[in-house]
């Protein structure tokens, strides 16, 4: 190894331990139509810098994705080597990306996390989105500190599922995509059905009811987290919905992605 390169090995390596030292780690989470990111602060949850958003490459292959993410963390000053984090709309199992919603079929059998490591010039924790989501919620959010089995719902144009035990993520689980009568709950019971399908609140209730039922029926949670842009208006349904378990809206908003995504990335360093 010649001279020079060792010494910026070790100055990344140096940089890197300097930011987990700080307490600082970035997010990025990737929509189908944005691509959004900001340095956490790992104390408080809240961004060290104002969020950023740039518009996901069309067609939003995974070449041009990681391309538009790593540029959009370059912009950030002085942050260059802390660790990073970055959400996608997809199931990832062991560095494969197995499944694509709103992003471009050519992800699928992708090895994401070469594909960010060689992007970004360093190691990235690659996870799916509403498990980041549900990492905010728990970390920092509405489930922080909440033992036994936590189930995170992230209701929008579709219905995205975190689930943990004891705070330890179970990944992947897609529970959205239950199956009631033969009907997916994903679109049938998701927030864009309300406007979609023409519904009174009480009729969509009685779907997101229905839903949440039978997933309780399936895995017994202790608390259910609802997140997504309808949690705004969680006074209107919440206090309807019969379940078990207690219900509580989500607390970090749409940036939830980013700060999940941070906080996976600091474990992903530390481990």
């Amino acid at each position: 190894m010649s001279p020079d390169l060792l010494e910026t090995r070790l100055t990344d390596r140096q940089s890197s331990i300097a930011g987990r030292a700080r307490g600082i780690a970035f997010g990025i989470d990737i929509g189908g139509t944005g691509i959004k990111g900001a340095p956490v602060d790992l104390a408080t949850g809240l961004f060290c810098e104002p969020r950023r958003t740039v518009a996901t490459p069309s067609p939003a292959t995974p070449q041009a994705v990681a391309r538009a993410a790593a540029e959009l963390r370059a912009g950030f000053d002085g942050l260059a080597s802390v660790p990073v984090g970055v959400t996608v709309p997809a199931v990832v199992r062991k560095r494969i990306v197995r499944t694509a919603a709103n992003i471009d079929p050519s992800w699928i059998g992708i090895d994401g996390q070469s594909l960010f490591d060689e992007a970004f010039g360093t190691p990235v924790a690659l996870l799916n989105d509403a498990d980041a989501a549900g990492l905010a919620e728990v970390t920092r959010g509405a489930a922080q500190g909440e033992p036994g089995v936590v189930f995170v719902v992230t209701l929008g144009t579709g219905i995205g599922s975190a689930l943990f035990v004891d705070g330890r993520l179970v990944p992947n689980t897609e529970l959205g995509h239950l199956r009631i009568d033969g009907f997916d709950c994903c679109p049938w019971a998701s927030a864009a059905a309300l406007t979609r399908d023409n519904l009174s609140w009480a009729d969509w209730v009685s779907r997101v009811q229905e839903y949440l039922a039978f997933a309780e029926s399936l895995i017994w949670p202790d608390l259910i987290v609802i997140g997504g842009g309808i949690s705004a208006e969680a006074e209107r349904f919440l206090p309807l919905l019969q379940l078990d378990a207690p219900v509580v809206r989500a607390r970090m908003g749409n940036d939830s992605g980013i700060i999940g995504a941070a906080y996976e990335a600091h474990a992903a360093a530390l481990r």
